[in-house]
């Protein structure tokens, strides 16, 4: 009897063992599962106007695998660049700080680029074992301690510089040639597809790391150039070129999202989509409600389609409606791939994921700034002032006048006063700016600026239109 009593013990105990063991080993997978750190692609297009998706109320341009995405993540209705123009707007999105803090302010490189103490995304990710691959259009800088190789990124696979044609052109210059980690690539067919091919590529071979992609397509920008075979599906369309345009941009997006799921790495997958600026005043672009485009401060120059989606992060299909900021999208992407920021590393975005868990609601930013040598903007909540210096200040509520028509500077001087003490106090921490634009262009913005103001349309809007010549003469 005692012996029998003993085999059964040893029996339970050797069950309760296995499974014990079994359970160990399963919640171990899971929580292997639990603890692997997606993928990252940041997808930026070029000058599309806020309402040129479907996503964002078009009715006239086909977008369906870019509104694909939007519906499988969270879609912000309040989200902003740091910069109305290329080249300042990527320096802040990809150091995830004020660009100003470093004197990058005016559009170009000024022959200066990234400080080379500045610290990319890149730097960070490829720091923390993941594969990193920058696409597309850089703009970042043009000297060899600015190439995208020595700012953290292994793979380099498009152009230095802030434009260039969709096509193959005969002899481009070293910043505006394709290129493969600083050696030319010969291409035939249109940029779009090249760059979209080369994502799917980057994707594949990534194999069993984790990656961060900064995939910068030059679509929408001008020239207006498209594909034959797109301008043809849109001949009657008012808009051909950039209808054709931006289908090929969609199409592109779509071979990106297609590979992932034939991969099975779309869920983990943190993806964030949004343009550098506001749409330009000659590319076709609408930007529906908002006042001003490209090159102003005005909703229309800053405020961008932006969407995040994670699968397997948090739940899509909805709107956040939080004052946002591609600011944040390194300090989130921190945080989604578990990565603790460098105690020396000062970020000025903050970390999404709570508010797109749902964990958190309100505004991850309660102010935000903008500033390009003489002309500037701050926002607190839902006011928001814009200044030109030499001129003045407009107030907007931008709860109640989201087109930025009626001037509440006289009416509040109590938000207007709070508002230029905050940016006063932010703008003492900045650099002065390493470089400008020069006079030309400086007084057209300029103009430009006190036109809005004045709730006046501008007459010119750029140095090579015919009535700023006239203008140059009659002055």
């Amino acid at each position: 009897m005692k012996k029998s009593k003993i085999f059964v013990s040893l029996a339970l105990i050797i069950l309760v063992f296995l499974s014990c063991k079994s359970n160990n080993t399963n919640s171990a997978k899971e929580d292997l599962e639990r603890i692997k750190q997606p993928n990252v692609i940041v997808i930026l297009v070029d000058d599309a106007g806020y309402v040129d998706f479907g996503f964002m109320g078009s009715e006239d341009l086909q977008t369906p695998n870019i509104d694909a995405l939007a519906n499988s993540g969270v879609k912000f209705t309040d989200a902003h660049v740091s910069a109305t123009v290329c080249a300042p707007s990527r320096a802040g999105l990809i150091t995830g700080k004020y660009q100003q803090r470093f004197g990058f302010e005016a559009n170009g490189t000024g022959g200066v680029g990234l400080s080379d103490d500045v610290v990319t995304m890149a730097d960070v990710f490829k720091a923390n074992g993941y594969n990193t691959y920058a696409l597309g259009k850089w703009h970042l800088g043009e000297d060899i301690s600015d190439h995208p190789n020595q700012r953290g990124f292994d793979e380099f696979y498009g152009f230095i510089a802030g434009s260039r044609s969709y096509f193959p052109l005969k002899n481009p210059s070293k910043e505006k040639m394709l290129q493969h980690n600083g050696n030319r690539v010969d291409f035939e067919g249109y940029m779009t597809d090249v760059l979209g091919n080369q994502s799917v590529k980057y994707i594949e071979d990534s194999k069993n790391k984790p990656f961060f992609m900064y995939l910068a397509y030059n679509a929408v920008h001008t020239p207006m150039e498209a594909k034959e075979e797109d301008l043809a599906k849109f001949k009657n369309h008012p808009r051909k070129e950039l209808a054709a345009m931006t289908w090929s941009l969609d199409e592109n997006v779509g071979k990106l999202l297609k590979k992932l799921d034939e991969l099975g790495e779309r869920d983990n997958t943190l993806i964030y989509f949004l343009s550098d600026n506001g749409g330009a005043h000659n590319n076709q672009s609408k930007e529906g409600p908002l006042k001003g485009w490209k090159g102003n401060k005005f909703e229309g120059g800053h405020r961008v389609p932006f969407v995040v989606s994670w699968p397997a992060g948090f739940k899509g299909g909805k709107s956040f409606d939080g004052l946002s900021s591609s600011l944040d999208i390194f300090q989130t992407s921190l945080a989604a791939a578990n990565i603790e920021k460098p105690d020396n590393l000062r970020l000025d975005g903050a970390n999404l994921l709570p508010y797109l868990k749902g964990d958190i609601s309100g505004n991850p930013h309660e102010q935000l700034f903008w500033k390009k040598l003489d002309k500037s903007a701050a926002r607190i909540g839902n006011y928001k002032i814009i200044n030109l210096e030499g001129y003045g200040s407009v107030m907007y509520d931008l709860s109640k006048d989201l087109g930025e028509t009626t001037n509440l500077a006289i009416k509040d001087p109590k938000t207007f006063n709070k508002i230029t003490s905050a940016y006063d106090e932010w703008q003492n921490e900045m650099m002065k700016p390493l470089w400008n634009e020069g006079d030309a262009w400086e007084g057209v913005c300029y103009y430009i600026h006190k036109q809005l103001m004045q709730n006046k349309d501008a007459e010119y809007k750029d140095i090579w239109d015919p009535a700023y010549k006239e203008a140059i003469k009659k002055n």
